[in-house]
C-alpha cells in the first residue's frame, strides 16, 4: 500500500488522492500541513529535500514528488494513461500548461485567498496579475472543451485530473465561471465519474482512524 505525504486543502495533493480513488487503489494518508511548517521538518526533508506536498512513497524508502509525475506514475497501465504515443504526449502538453499558466495563477490566488489568513492584503498587488492570467488560462481551456468532452484522446485521462485539481476551486478565489459553460461543463462530467471524491472528503485510511479516536 501506498504512503502518501499529503495536504487536505492543497490542489496539488488533491489530484493525486482524486487519481487514487478513480483507480480505486488503496493508500495510506499521512497529513501534513505545510501552514504550519510540517513540510520543513528535518524527517521530511530527507524524504522531499523540494519541501512540498505530494509525496508518494512508492516503495521503502523510495519517494516520489511532484503531482503531475506522481498522476503518471500510479496511471501507467490504466485507461487514465493514454497507450497511443501521440495521445499521451497530448495529456502531457495540457500538464505542463497546468503547471505554467493555470497552477500559478488559480493555484496561487486560491492559497492566499482562501488558506492564509490575510493573505488578501499582503499579496493585493498581485491579484490583478493573477486574476487577468488565470481568466486567460480559463478561455485557452474553454475554447478546447468547446468542442470536445475531455482534454486528450477523448476520454478521461491524467490530463484532465490535473487540470481539475485547481479549476474546480477558481470561484473559491474570486474567479467567475460563468462566462466558462465548456468548462462548467467538463468540471461537471467528472464530478459524476464513478468512485470520484470531493476534496474535503477525507481519504480511507484518515476516516478509519477518526472513527477509531472518536469510539
Amino acid at each position: 500500500m501506498y504512503n502518501l505525504y499529503t495536504m487536505q486543502r492543497s490542489g496539488n495533493s488533491y489530484k493525486v488522492r482524486l487519481a487514487l480513488a478513480l483507480l480505486d487503489v488503496p493508500y495510506r494518508a499521512i497529513e501534513i500541513d505545510i501552514l504550519q511548517g510540517e513540510s520543513r521538518t528535518p524527517e521530511f526533508l530527507a524524504k522531499n529535500p523540494n519541501g512540498q506536498v505530494p509525496l508518494l512513497e512508492v516503495a521503502d524508502g523510495r519517494y516520489l514528488a511532484e503531482s503531475n509525475a506522481i498522476l503518471w506514475y500510479v496511471a501507467i497501465g490504466t485507461p487514465l494513461a493514454p497507450e497511443n504515443r501521440l495521445d499521451r504526449a497530448d495529456a502531457m502538453q495540457w500538464m505542463f500548461f497546468e503547471q505554467h499558466a493555470l497552477e500559478p495563477n488559480i493555484g496561487a490566488a486560491y492559497f492566499w485567498l482562501s488558506l492564509v489568513r490575510g493573505g488578501r492584503e499582503l499579496h493585493s498587488y498581485s491579484l490583478e496579475d493573477w486574476m487577468e492570467r488565470g481568466y486567460r488560462a480559463l478561455q485557452v481551456m474553454e475554447n478546447h472543451l468547446a468542442t470536445r468532452d475531455y482534454f486528450a484522446a477523448g476520454q478521461l485521462t491524467v490530463a484532465d485530473i490535473a487540470l481539475f485539481g485547481y479549476t474546480h476551486l477558481a470561484e473559491q478565489c474570486d474567479y467567475d465561471l460563468s462566462g466558462f459553460p465548456a468548462v462548467r461543463a467538463w468540471l461537471g462530467r467528472i464530478e459524476r465519474e464513478p468512485r470520484f471524491v470531493a476534496m474535503n472528503q477525507l481519504p480511507p485510511a484518515e476516516a478509519v482512524a477518526a472513527t477509531a479516536a472518536a469510539g
